[in-house]
């Protein structure tokens, strides 16, 4: 993945600090391979305040290129009618207009 193993181990005891994920013996094993970090609630309710702000995002982002391809449709339509005798061209921009 191109990213160092104490980079990694940095970032996973700052969330164990943090307390959005703890750290559990797996099967009961003596050595750190192990080990299982499992999400806590409150590094549930951050995952989930993050996926909402990311979709939040996402779906901003759609809605301005939906716009987008709208004004272009209609340009092209207003313009360039002919090129939108493919009947497959068409149909997509029938879809958006």
């Amino acid at each position: 993945m191109g990213v160092a193993l104490g980079k990694i181990n940095f970032c996973l005891n700052a969330l164990v600090e943090k307390g959005s994920i703890k750290l559990e013996n797996f099967r009961g094993a003596n050595n750190r391979i192990r080990y299982a970090y499992i999400l806590t609630p409150q590094g549930l309710e951050h995952k989930a305040l993050l996926t909402y702000k990311f979709l939040k995002r996402k779906f901003r982002e759609y809605s301005e290129i939906k716009a987008q391809i709208q004004t272009l449709s209609s340009e092209l339509e207003r313009d360039n009618p002919d090129l939108l005798s493919d009947p497959d061209l068409r149909q997509d921009f029938e879809n958006f207009t």
